[in-house]
């Protein structure tokens, strides 16, 4: 097993904090997204973002408003919404005790 097999359970478990730490910095285009995540352990394909927003819609996590294009057709572009937001600082909140709770647990 390679060292980055061991590590796709986390990054997978990752990815929808990760797609709401960028969304929450915007409005974005899904290929803003795909590409904002490109250059770090999240990269991903279109084939996992699509899916992903949409369940975070669902959750009413995110929303989305479609705008014209000068480049072709119409784009949804997703933004938080307040509840997400909410979410979103409540993960951070989160990832701060986990992060605490290893330092403490490795002496």
């Amino acid at each position: 097993m390679t060292r980055e097999t061991h590590f796709v359970a986390i990054k997978k478990g990752l990815l929808e904090f990760a797609v709401l730490k960028v969304v929450g910095t915007g409005q974005f285009y899904a290929a803003d997204i795909l590409a904002r995540l490109e250059k770090t352990e999240f990269a991903t394909q279109e084939g996992t973002l699509y899916p992903l927003l949409s369940k975070l819609r669902r959750e009413g996590w995110v929303q989305y408003e479609w705008q014209e294009s000068s480049l072709g057709p119409p784009r949804k572009y997703y933004r938080l919404t307040s509840q997400g937001r909410g979410h979103l600082d409540t993960l951070d909140r989160y990832w701060k005790t986990i992060d605490r709770t290893l330092i403490e647990l490795g002496g």
